[in-house]
């Protein structure tokens, strides 16, 4: 686990872009057992292309998408391990992966964006992704 000072500002990234931070197994399953409507996860973290390319991303999609997920969740990989790992078995059969981005719809897992697709694409391929996934699943 990292100190929290450290993360505080790194967890505030992605809160103040509207994305609840769940802390507890319990909190994941209320956020992804939903029967209607998309939620986007995010699996936070401290690495490097965590705050160059995936944060940055899902701020710039969201902002710039006329469909968006109804409801924005974040995880932080290697802080609430129990968190992370009731996220990761709703991502299955994709292996753990941080940072990672996840989209479901109606309970169902419908697109996944992981840790290659991050750190091996420029910041606005990442962004186009979204969209586009987005612009295929949100109302």
């Amino acid at each position: 686990m990292y100190p929290e000072y450290m993360v505080a500002p790194i967890r505030q990234d992605l809160t103040e872009a509207g994305f609840e931070q769940l802390y507890s197994p319990e909190e994941v399953e209320s956020a992804l057992n939903l029967q209607e409507g998309t939620v986007l996860v995010a699996v936070n973290s401290v690495c490097g292309c965590a705050a160059a390319k995936a944060r940055p991303a899902l701020k710039m999609a969201l902002s710039s998408s006329d469909k968006k997920p109804a409801k924005l969740v974040t995880v932080f990989a290697g802080m609430e391990t129990e968190a992370v790992a009731k996220a990761r078995e709703f991502m299955l059969p994709y292996p753990p992966s941080s940072p990672s981005i996840a989209l479901f719809k109606d309970g169902e897992l419908v697109h996944m964006i992981e840790r290659y697709h991050i750190e091996g694409n420029d910041l606005m391929r990442i962004v186009d992704n979204l969209q586009g996934a987005f612009a295929e699943y949100c109302d």
